[in-house]
Formats: structure tokens, C-alpha cells, sequence
């Protein structure tokens, strides 16, 4: 994933360079490389993550709100859309193969994490305007994007027989990058 260097987000991860290594070296990170990482956490992860695409299609739909510009309003109601309509499909038939299913991930209580960055952004986008909202929104689509390219290319990430290989190439492959670019462009 190559980002344009003198853009805002690539400006925003160099002022917080040490908290963005810290989010994309993450140990959760190091382990799903390894494939170390307890298959516990893993679905704690993917069910955590659906309730979060649940609240990124709120935000989306706030900055259609927000705005007043014609084209960044269609753009963000695509993007509610495709949540709604593609993203979470997806993301449910990949978390049946990991033994959980739309209604067990709806009925699961938020964890602190997922209500702390979930209220955050929709806070940004509720006291801010459009932009502020899109660079609290950013850091999960890009940081997703920029960990599954990294550890694609990584020769010390385990591909045979480990258990995360298809989330890896999922978030590394060209149909994500294209989303995690179009972010911050």
C-alpha cells in the first residue's frame, strides 16, 4: 500500500509515528503472522469486528449527513452501503468458519474497546465536521490495509498451516488495498 507522503494521513502517522508502529506491530499483530495467536482472541477479534462495522456504517452515514458537497455524499452513502450490503456479508461467512454466526456476533456485549473507538469516532463526526470524522475514521481502513500488505511481504509471517493466512491475504489482497487507498486519497 503506497501512500501519497505528502498527504494528510501520511502528515498525521509521521506526528504519531510511535503510536501508529505501536498499532500496526501490535503483539495481536506479531501472533496472527506466526499463527500463534490463541484462537480465543481470534474470535473475541471477529465478533468484536462485526459490532464495528455495525457503528462504521453510522459514521458513514453521519458524514453523508455532514456534508454539503453532492459528490461526498454519494460517496459516503457507497460506503454505507457497501458495509451493509457487502462488507458484513462477507465478514459473516468468513466468521462461520471460525464456528460463529450472525446472531451469536448481534446478541455479543460491546467490549470497552469496541465502545471506546466507536463512541470516539462518532463523537468526532458529531462535534467536527466531515474531515474530522474521515481522520478518525481512517486509522482502522488504512491500518488494516497497511498490516495485511506488510505481513504479506513479511518472509518471517507463516503462511503454511497457519490459521490466519486467509484473513492476511483477505486485508493484502488488491480488492482491499484499492478501499484502504481511496481512504485517505
Amino acid at each position: 500500500m503506497t501512500q501519497d507522503p505528502s498527504g494528510l494521513f501520511e502528515r498525521l502517522k509521521t506526528h504519531s509515528h510511535d503510536d501508529w508502529q505501536a498499532y500496526t506491530q501490535h503483539d495481536f499483530v506479531r501472533q496472527l503472522a506466526a499463527g500463534t495467536l490463541p484462537e480465543a482472541a481470534f474470535r473475541h477479534y471477529l465478533g468484536q469486528d462485526y459490532l464495528f462495522l455495525i457503528h462504521f456504517a453510522r459514521a458513514y452515514a453521519l458524514a453523508a449527513y455532514k456534508t454539503t458537497d453532492l459528490a461526498e455524499m454519494r460517496a459516503a452513502i457507497a460506503s454505507v452501503d457497501g458495509i451493509l450490503n457487502t462488507e458484513m456479508a462477507l465478514h459473516v461467512d468468513y466468521c462461520q468458519g471460525w464456528g460463529l454466526d450472525r446472531t451469536a456476533m448481534a446478541a455479543l456485549p460491546e467490549a470497552k474497546a469496541t465502545m471506546a473507538y466507536t463512541r470516539f469516532v462518532l463523537e468526532c463526526g458529531l462535534a467536527g465536521d466531515s474531515l474530522d470524522l474521515y481522520v478518525a475514521l481512517s486509522p482502522c481502513v488504512v491500518g488494516y490495509g497497511e498490516i495485511a500488505a506488510a505481513l504479506a511481504v513479511d518472509p518471517a509471517t507463516v503462511k503454511d498451516g497457519n490459521p490466519y493466512a486467509t484473513w492476511i491475504e483477505m486485508y493484502a489482497g488488491a480488492d482491499y488495498q484499492a478501499v484502504a487507498v481511496d481512504a485517505v486519497a
